[in-house]
């Protein structure tokens, strides 16, 4: 214990240098526990972006291409399907809920997603969270109304009952426009910080009266164009959807569904479990996840790094200091140990500012990290993992001790109580 007092107090007398290196140990735990927790996190709300969704179907393909299109409107599908595909599983005895989807036009770069009322019944993101809308109300009767997701509004600075012009495909600037057919914003959803939030949502009929006038994928021209008001007296039932979500009764029935759907004779289908399409994206995305972590291993390397070169600076201006110590009966083994101490503390005492800065970073941020990334920052103690962490950093602290110990073990030896000039 009189060691521990001794270490205390020669740090104090080198207070400047001592906080110095506190303060860089910190700020590289810090980093270390919050690219941890990020990297945690992210992965989870990854995982999350959709939640409470048992099947996704589409037209065969490969299941990330498909988890692509359908969850976060990137690329698009290599065939359609048929309504009556869809109706036939949609009152499938094991489903409890059929959401469709239709994708294929634009606005300013954000997609335009078709879908049904069910859509903002039960869709479900991030531990099975609601849709909330956040103004105004969802579309109705109308096919002429758009639900807006956050960053679309934000971002384009609409607002309710605004009118907006819909693009043909998905490019940011496209020559083909539904100008004859305006669509009027009736909602805005909260943010939610996933692709929802880029997406103007629009009924099915809507999706069908902008295209009821085109042949061939052009449209039409002279007499053969159908107005905005002619369209809403049209039958608008859907021929082919892009996509459906399905909610099942029991979690039981998944793989026999699944297994169903892709050997559905109607036509070619591919059913995916969302969960199991997620993991395999993420695994995509894995080397840059694992070098942000390598990144901030060796922030951390280059803190403790600095802690031992402000050791071992001072160890030639401590000589007098160690031999004193050897006078009043201090082992050599003393002065090693004296060392190892004050190697320990400043990496104790680094780590713990460390978790008092992280803790801090989180309160402050963590509404608008997750208002605007999707991202929820728990303020939780240290997990098994983290703990870990902290354990091999004050390992390392206590080996990187011992390479000044040893100096000033072998000085300690050959001094005595000279000092060489």
């Amino acid at each position: 214990m009189y060691l521990l007092r001794l270490a205390l107090a020669s740090l104090g007398n080198r207070r400047f240098t001592a906080l110095l290196t506190v303060f860089a140990i910190a700020l590289s735990v810090c980093l270390l526990l919050a690219v941890e927790r990020v990297r945690t996190e992210a992965r989870a709300s990854f995982a999350n972006t959709i939640s409470g969704t048992d099947l996704i179907v589409g037209a065969r393909s490969g299941s990330v291409n498909l988890l692509l299109y359908s969850v976060f409107r990137i690329g698009n599908a290599t065939n359609n399907i048929r309504w009556d595909s869809f109706e036939r599983f949609a009152d499938h005895r094991q489903v409890k809920w059929a959401i469709p989807i239709s994708l294929g036009d634009s606005h300013r770069g954000y997609r335009v997603m078709g879908t049904s009322p069910a859509y903002f019944e039960h869709f479900r993101y991030a531990r099975s969270q609601p849709l909330q809308i956040g103004q105004g109300r969802a579309f109705a009767d109308d096919p002429f109304e758009v639900v807006l997701g956050a960053e679309v509004a934000k971002a384009l600075d609409y607002r309710l009952g605004e009118e907006l012009v819909l693009a043909h495909g998905v490019a940011t600037i496209s020559l083909v426009k539904h100008d004859d057919k305006p669509f009027s914003v009736v909602g805005i959803l909260e943010r939610t910080g996933t692709p929802v939030d880029r997406t103007l949502h629009i009924s099915l009929a809507g999706m069908e009266a902008l295209h009821v006038d085109w042949q061939n994928g052009m449209p039409a021209r002279g007499a053969g164009v159908v107005s905005a008001e002619q369209a809403r007296a049209l039958d608008l039932q859907p021929k082919q959807i892009t996509a459906f979500l399905l909610g099942l009764n029991s979690k039981i029935a998944t793989f026999s569904l699944q297994r169903e759907l892709n050997e559905f004779r109607g036509e070619p289908l591919l059913a995916i479990l969302p969960g199991v399409a997620l993991q395999e994206l993420w695994s995509l995305m894995g080397t840059a996840e694992k070098a942000l972590f390598v990144v901030s291993l060796f922030v951390v390397l280059t803190g403790l790094i600095g802690m031992l070169t402000a050791i071992l600076t001072s160890l030639n201006e401590r000589r007098r200091e160690m031999a004193i110590l050897r006078s009043v009966g201090a082992r050599p083994w003393h002065i090693a140990s004296l060392l190892i101490l004050e190697a320990f503390a400043l990496a104790l005492a680094g780590v713990l500012l460390g978790l008092l800065l992280l803790y801090l970073g989180i309160a402050g941020a963590q509404g608008h990290v997750q208002a605007n990334y999707g991202l929820y920052l728990p303020l939780d103690l240290p997990t098994a993992y983290e703990w870990a962490l902290l354990g091999a950093i004050l390992s390392a602290a206590l080996l990187m001790g011992c390479v000044p110990a040893w100096r000033a073990y072998r000085q300690s030896l050959a001094d005595g109580l000279s000092i060489r000039l």
